[in-house]
């Protein structure tokens, strides 16, 4: 018996050292410096990098080596982008479980940005659905630079020709984030009450829209500033928060997406139907360790024990949705909020702005 006690101990011991050597291997942070100037012979372009984890003081505006494309990739001049709270979280490595997958000590990625819009200057001996002059707009990881390979196959799409290059840098991440919460995950149906916690950040904003679009009766939640805004985007109802509480209003909604997470489960379970659906795409929560996952973690704990779904999920870039986005802007149904523009120079005041949790609509920025 004294042996057996003693093994487990023995792995109680081992494993909290484990943890403990986890977490300093996941807390850990390289120190920062200059980039290497990059002195090569090939055509070069500016673009923002980062070598450590930080705040946005740490980017730099570093000339790089201009891509060039493989076979199936299509090179776009990058005319505008668009920040989202992806590249702060990147950025900081926060919530620290994040690097085991970007990089313990530092990212192993060390450029940020993936909405942008441009014009495509060359195209892969093997693209067929692009040519050079064709104005484009889709995702991909880099963003913030003056140019970006993608894959013909991969989040690339035409721009449609009633937007600007900087409308549409606005819509990849945000908008297919809303369309796929409120399709997919939230099933909606023409006719259900939907709930936009958020209404007027930038998945908030095109959530209004495509709910409409989708057929719905749709509420929008936002402060006093930004009441007149989602009225206008299309919301049939507006609740000012900062003078009801939704959550204690007894209206129920057939689908809440909630973009803030600043009620508890319980009380937004109280604003949905029996067999409602709670769509969870943004968070209030903060902390280095898990942040923005505790949440839809207890989400998923409770979930089988109610009557509700309460759904977590993680939007994907694909080329169909942003296609179907495009016909939304084409048909008017559905136009980007532009909040504030900065310059390529900008993106770490850009970055700084977003994290601040005000912004109305998107952050976008400009490239020469």
């Amino acid at each position: 018996m004294k042996l057996r006690y003693k093994i487990g101990g023995t792995l109680v011991l081992l494993l909290a050292v484990l943890v403990l050597a986890l977490g300093v291997a996941l807390s850990y942070e390289s120190e920062c410096g200059p980039a290497p100037a990059w002195s090569g012979d090939a055509p070069a372009m500016q673009a923002i990098t980062y070598n450590c984890y930080g705040p946005p003081e740490v980017l730099q505006l570093q000339v790089i080596e201009k891509p060039t494309p493989s076979a199936d990739e299509v090179l776009v001049k990058v005319q505008a982008a668009a920040v989202n709270p992806l590249d702060w979280h990147y950025l900081r490595g926060s919530p620290y479980i994040m690097r085991l997958g970007t990089g313990l000590g530092a990212p192993n990625v060390q450029r940020l940005g993936v909405d942008f819009a441009g014009t495509v200057e060359a195209v892969g001996e093997n693209v067929t659905r692009f040519k050079p002059g064709d104005e484009v707009f889709g995702g991909r990881t880099g963003a913030f630079a003056e140019y970006v390979t993608v894959r013909e196959d991969r989040a690339l799409a035409l721009k449609p020709a009633n937007m600007s290059f900087e409308q549409a840098a606005a819509v990849p991440i945000a908008a297919i984030t809303a369309l796929q919460g409120l399709r997919d995950k939230g099933g909606l149906q023409p006719g259900q009450k939907v709930l936009v916690n958020g209404a007027s950040g930038g998945v908030g904003t095109f959530a209004v829209q495509i709910a409409k679009a989708l057929g719905a009766e749709v509420t929008g939640v936002c402060s006093t500033r930004n009441v007149d805004m989602v009225r206008a985007l299309g919301a049939d109802h507006v609740i000012d928060y900062t003078r009801e509480n939704f959550a204690e209003s007894g209206q129920r909604y057939d689908l809440i997406l909630d973009n803030v997470g600043n009620h508890s489960l319980r009380e937004v379970r109280r604003a949905l139907e029996p067999d409602g659906t709670l769509v969870i795409v943004g968070t209030s929560s903060k902390g280095n360790w898990l942040g923005p996952l505790w949440r839809p973690l207890k989400a998923m704990a409770l979930s089988p024990f109610v009557s509700q779904e309460l759904a977590n999920f993680m939007a994907q870039l694909d080329p169909r949705d942003l296609e179907a986005l495009a016909d939304l802007m084409r048909s008017g149904k559905m136009t980007p909020v532009i909040d504030r523009r900065f310059s390529l120079s900008e993106v770490p005041a850009a970055i700084a702005y977003l994290e601040e949790g005000h912004a109305r609509g998107k952050v976008i920025i400009t490239v020469p």
